[in-house]
């Protein structure tokens, strides 16, 4: 009779690769989760612009002209988290409101509203990365679109 003295089990080099391996992949995906983050907030960035343009041009509609605000105001921020439906337009608080909620950058930029003299405005975002065809830094949404600056 043959005692085997061979144990049943995972050497120290296979247990070493099996480690790396595992730390490699992990790695991939936190870059990789990093990266849909800044898509997704650029995502949103585009999306908040998109829906202020719309109730920007209800409120045209109904004044014929866009909120005074020459020298510009932060969206999303104290004095600027709704669009209410009077002369002044932007405000703290609305009651018949075209955007009940201005909505803020989902980072630590801001988006900037300014309109000099009520027949155009600007707003200015940045973009982490490029997305639906503009570069990635300052981005200027105008009622004719969206384009860098």
């Amino acid at each position: 009779m043959t005692i085997s003295t061979k144990s049943k089990g995972f050497t120290l080099i296979e247990l070493l690769v099996v480690v790396a391996v595992i730390g490699l992949l992990s790695t991939l995906a936190i870059i990789a989760l990093g990266s849909a983050r800044t898509k997704a907030r650029d995502a949103k960035r585009i999306s908040d612009v998109k829906d202020t343009r719309n109730a920007l041009e209800l409120y045209f509609a109904d004044y014929g002209k866009y909120p005074l605000s020459p020298e510009g105001i932060q969206l999303g921020l104290s004095g600027a988290v709704c669009l209410d439906n009077s002369i002044g337009g932007w405000s703290a608080t609305c009651e018949n409101p075209y955007m009940s909620i201005v909505q803020s950058d989902p980072g630590k930029n801001v988006y900037l509203y300014r309109s000099v003299d009520g027949a155009a405005y600007t707003i200015q975002i940045s973009l982490e990365g490029a997305m639906a065809g503009l570069e990635a830094g300052n981005v200027i949404a105008t009622p004719s679109g969206l384009s860098n600056q």
